[in-house]
């Protein structure tokens, strides 16, 4: 079986759709974007989720805390593909609000997209505080 590279195109249109739907808030959408054994390292929380659910399931609790995304700003995006799939890198700027308050966050992202039959999924992301 030969692996083919995704398109650049198709690596950042997958990312922007991932973009998108965290800038609405739109669970359903953004996690339907990640395959269910993707796994997820923040900055913010003290260890890695080791799977989708697991992140819905904070997701649903920030959600239901008051929590929702005000902006999220894509810049300085980079590819690179390989016969499988793609890692996408991008700096996002992103406005929450909270039951606490306003909070904003620059920070560098790392996705990692698998090609799969019906097109990429993502199945890792990173989030690390930008200097």
């Amino acid at each position: 079986m030969t692996l083919l590279s995704p398109t650049d195109a198709a690596v950042r249109a997958a990312a922007s759709a991932i973009v998108e739907a965290f800038a609405a808030t739109d669970g359903p959408r953004y996690f339907s974007l990640f395959a269910p054994d993707a796994t997820f390292v923040f900055h913010t929380e003290p260890a890695r989720i080791e799977d989708r659910a697991a992140y819905e399931a904070m997701w649903e609790e920030w959600v239901g805390d008051g929590w929702s995304v005000r902006s999220c700003a894509s810049s300085a995006p980079a590819v690179q593909t390989f016969p499988g799939g793609a890692v996408f890198t991008h700096s996002v700027n992103t406005s929450v609000s909270t039951a606490d308050g306003p909070k904003s966050y620059r920070e560098r992202e790392t996705i990692v997209f698998r090609s799969e039959s019906a097109g990429l999924i993502a199945i890792h992301e990173h989030l690390s505080p930008q200097p």
